[in-house]
């Protein structure tokens, strides 16, 4: 089984990251304070700082009071770096692969190692736990079949 069997959407084509939820403001308008980056995005305001601190998040615009003004833009890359995140990769993976993309078109092939890296982990991970729910199952199984036994007696 393939990542892609795995996750599909309702139409049964493959998810990208061009299938997350609309933004809440069209390109041009969209300038979010932290606290509404938070509300969308589910993160806390200190990770997003942190993001910001270790070279994670690209440079975030500020109003003239000092405020972050977050972009569309902003939020597309906090759900790439969630998907990331949820691939187990390392932190010090995740920024290098920010540096990277800062770096531009040139590290595109260092940019894909890096992916297809990942990719491979997680499909290690996939095997691994489609041998642990074998194995939940069985045990399942067995337990609904001692209970039918004994409700049978």
């Amino acid at each position: 089984m393939t990542v892609t069997q795995v996750a599909k959407n309702k139409s049964g084509s493959a998810l990208s990251c061009s299938d997350q939820p609309r933004h809440p403001l069209p390109d041009g308008r969209d300038r979010y304070t932290i606290s509404e980056v938070v509300a969308f995005s589910g993160l806390s305001a200190h990770t997003l700082r942190w993001y910001e601190r270790i070279g994670l998040m690209p440079h975030v615009d500020r109003s003239h009071t000092g405020q972050r003004r977050f972009t569309n833009r902003d939020l597309d890359w906090l759900a790439f770096v969630g998907k990331l995140r949820l691939t187990g990769m390392p932190v010090a993976d995740m920024v290098r692969y920010a540096e990277l993309v800062r770096l531009g078109e040139h590290t595109f092939p260092e940019r894909q190692e890096l992916l297809e890296s990942t990719r491979r982990d997680v499909l290690r991970r996939i095997a691994e736990l489609q041998g642990t729910l074998a194995v939940l199952d069985h045990k399942i199984d067995t337990y609904a079949d001692a209970r039918r036994a004994s409700e049978r007696a």
